[in-house]
């Protein structure tokens, strides 16, 4: 290899350096001690023991765990939700008008603010008693009692329509910038042919956005499987793990002194569980992705 290549890889490899070395401290070598503690026993204030499979085998048997993944799966029921109404508000703060600037940043307060903050406040706002929420449905005469949103059967979907609220002004910022992408001679065009609003963004605007539409399911899915501030502001998982998720589960067996059994061999078992459903439900998105490009 002459010496100028070697000088430019050797570059290369320089600026490379600090980014290989931060994915080798914090997810490789992290994912690697998760995976050999889920092998373990370890109980808090116990020596570890040698378990092998045990923890895998016994999380299929544990039906709170059982409860806990078909509820993390239930919650990319979201992702659907969140993808259509963010493009919907994308589209309405698009044009250049006034105050459209301020819309956009009422839209975008929800996402800079703590989800603890959010959390409490809407826990206050299903409150069953005195729940501002119940109040006006009760007054209005919608409801005739007072509805139970934090309990089952409607406790999950009461904290995935936070989960919602929340991250709507982030997904609607990317279907932005996925518009302003788009060539305005080919808005113009259509246009001057008299296409109606709604032709320019049912043939021009969802074609273009298609890549920006995918990358956000792909976002918003991996966030949904992950979701853990959620539940432990407004429901704590009860009751008897009913809103609970894989994440929750997996502070709740590590770190819960009150109601988790403080084993952290169990604990990464789930971890594990957790990282290959990410990493097999990503490269299936990947896949489908890049199909989609070729057929294209």
């Amino acid at each position: 290899m002459p010496r100028s290549d070697r000088r430019r890889t050797a570059v290369a490899y320089a600026f490379l350096a600090p980014a290989l070395i931060a994915l080798t401290v914090f997810t490789l070598i992290p994912v690697a001690q998760g995976l050999w503690l889920s092998l373990y026993s370890q109980p808090l204030l116990r020596e570890a023991r040698w378990a092998g499979l045990e923890n895998f085998r016994e999380l299929w048997s544990d039906d709170a765990f059982r409860r806990s993944l078909f509820n993390s799966i239930r919650y990319l029921a979201v992702v659907p939700v969140i993808a259509a109404l963010s493009l919907l508000l994308a589209l309405l703060v698009e044009p250049a008008l006034p105050l459209m600037g301020v819309f956009r940043a009422l839209f975008y307060i929800p996402v800079v603010t703590t989800m603890v903050v959010v959390g409490l406040t809407w826990k206050l706002l299903f409150n069953e008693d005195s729940g501002l929420i119940n109040g006006l449905l009760t007054g209005s005469g919608l409801a005739a009692s007072n509805v139970h949103w934090l309990s089952p059967p409607l406790a999950l979907y009461s904290v995935m329509a936070v989960t919602t609220w929340k991250g709507l002004g982030y997904y609607m910022v990317v279907f932005l910038a996925g518009l302003r992408s788009i060539p305005h001679e080919q808005i113009e065009a259509a246009r001057i042919d008299g296409a109606r609003p709604w032709q320019i963004v049912w043939h021009i605007k969802l074609p273009a956005l298609r890549p920006t539409i995918q990358l956000v399911c792909i976002i918003s899915s991996i966030a949904a499987l992950q979701v853990f501030e959620e539940i432990y502001v407004m429901t704590r998982g009860r009751p008897l793990h009913s809103s609970s998720t894989i994440v929750h589960m997996i502070w709740e067996t590590a770190f819960d002194t009150a109601e988790g059994r403080l084993d952290m061999g169990y604990a990464s078992a789930m971890g594990v569980v957790l990282f290959g459903l990410l990493l097999l439900f990503t490269a299936a998105a990947l896949r489908l992705t890049r199909r989609a490009e070729e057929r294209a």
